[in-house]
């Protein structure tokens, strides 16, 4: 006679397919699509009803999923609107490119001139 299989082993069975795993992508994927402030307020009534302790298990693991991938947009829009104003705020565009690139005075024909003055050209 075999042995029963360990409880961990219906436990994890139980996570896999169970209302506890982890959700689908495209349960998930309109989150992508909302702004900071919709993706915000529905956290918000998230966490509300979940503190408000009324809404079964089931419903509160989904919920919780839910908002742990608002939370995570939300994140990500404050995150970028940082790095906009700190490149409005020091002159480097927010993709990371040298600012000085982009410097319209900047001529590179007169850098070209001032290699040549430098290496031994007419001094003033």
């Amino acid at each position: 006679m075999t042995p029963p299989p360990p409880p961990t082993s219906r436990r994890a069975a139980a996570r896999s397919t169970g209302p506890l795993a982890e959700p689908a992508a495209e349960e998930l994927a309109d989150v992508a699509g909302l702004g900071y402030e919709q993706a915000r307020d529905e956290l918000a009534r998230i966490v509300a009803g979940l503190e408000g302790g009324q809404v079964p298990l089931e419903e509160s693991m989904r919920l919780w999923r839910r908002g742990e991938a608002l939370a995570a947009h939300c994140t990500a829009w404050l995150d970028g609107a940082q790095r906009q104003v700190e490149a409005a705020t020091t002159g480097t565009p927010p993709d990371g490119d040298d600012a000085e690139d982009d410097d319209p005075d900047d001529d590179p024909d007169d850098d070209a001139e001032d290699d040549a003055d430098d290496a031994g050209g007419d001094e003033a």
